[in-house]
């Protein structure tokens, strides 16, 4: 699998007429070679493959990365100017969205007579669908962090603060088999459900307040990503009537999930619902995005994305409405794209639950 995507890298490399890529962001590097460590780089030409590491990595590299030649040198960026220098490059092609303004420069000192290019998102493009076993990866996560929040619904009640809640998901997803968090969970009760990444708070849940949480988990490096609004006693009818429009543009753009169809048209579904309902002001961000060893990628469900689904993508779909003063409601369920339309891999049922 590794020697596959090395081989599509590489021919992002040529289509861009450099002499090698230099890969630094560690996910990439993780989704090309294997190698999980936290610092390393990835040198690949037409002949070679070499994954650049030190000492403290030598052996775990060795063992992971097995398609790739391990160099070991002290310091990175002489082992990435030595194999270029060696390899006569003049243009070497590297992952733009992972490389910060610091390393750049530090590479073009050390190299200056080499152009180097960017490539904005090709390496992530090749991310976006996903092989079987990262489906399975994605499912085992997915079931880890549903399970643990199923487990959790017994707990939240009124004088409960979000915090707690927060900290009692997590325990019971580690518990369950989860790494570490997919991302910093969301709590939002009462009127603080209107903030649509609200980290949680010592604030105490009240009866009639619907409570959102927004929570993932990460197994072997890959994530999901679910959101169920609860409510706490019995809510406010205004409450009620978000939840049930929420709801149907959720199902709606779940029901239109499907290969070929525009990433915006997906958004303009959920968000024409919402707007038909009088809550378009309220519905801010984009209806959702791809999910796999980053808890956000390719592709982005937005009326400005100029992408599309493909059998094998794994996105959220999360449409919300949040009032302020009122509270808010977001829905969100993680999806396999397939060729009869999607299969949904997170399993909170999205009715409203009663807490």
């Amino acid at each position: 699998m590794s020697e596959a995507r090395l081989t599509a890298a590489i021919k992002v490399m040529e289509e861009q007429g450099a002499d090698a890529l230099l890969v630094i962001g560690l996910v990439n590097i993780r989704y090309l070679s294997g190698f999980t460590g936290s610092e390393a780089a990835l040198f690949l030409t037409v002949e070679d493959r070499i994954l650049v590491c030190d000492s403290r990595y030598t052996l775990q590299a060795s063992g992971e990365a097995a398609c790739c030649t391990v160099v070991e040198f002290a310091r990175k960026l002489d082992g990435i100017s030595t194999l270029a220098r060696e390899r006569a490059c003049r243009r070497i092609a590297f992952d733009s969205e992972k490389t910060s303004v610091a390393s750049l420069k530090a590479l073009s000192d050390a190299m200056p007579d080499v152009e180097f290019i960017p490539i904005a998102d090709q390496l992530d493009q090749l991310r976006a669908i996903k092989s079987p076993e990262e489906v399975r990866a994605i499912e085992f996560s997915a079931e880890v962090a549903s399970s643990a929040f199923k487990k959790l619904l017994s707990t939240i009640r009124p004088g409960t603060s979000e915090r707690a809640l927060a900290l009692e998901l997590e325990m019971m997803m580690r518990l369950g088999g989860a790494d570490e968090k997919a991302f910093d969970f969301i709590v939002a009760s009462g009127e603080r459900g209107a903030l649509p990444h609200g980290r949680p708070t010592e604030k105490l849940l009240k009866s009639g307040e619907f409570v959102t949480f927004d929570f993932g988990a990460c197994c072997n490096g890959y994530n999901s990503d679910e959101t169920a609004t609860v409510a706490i006693g019995e809510p406010d009818k205004r409450l009620l009537e978000v939840y049930r429009v929420v709801k149907e543009a959720h199902d709606l753009a779940l029901a239109a999930v499907k290969p070929g169809i525009e990433c915006s048209v997906l958004d303009n579904i959920a968000r024409s619902h919402i707007k038909s309902c009088g809550y378009g002001d309220y519905f801010g961000h984009g209806l959702g995005h791809g999910v796999g060893l980053e808890i956000h990628e390719m592709p982005t469900l937005s009326g400005r994305s100029l992408q599309s689904v493909e059998e094998g993508m794994i996105i959220t779909v999360e449409p919300g409405v949040y009032i302020p003063g009122l509270g808010g409601v977001r829905i969100e369920d993680m999806v396999l794209v397939t060729a009869a339309g999607c299969r949904i891999l997170s399993s909170v049922d999205k009715e409203l639950i009663y807490c």
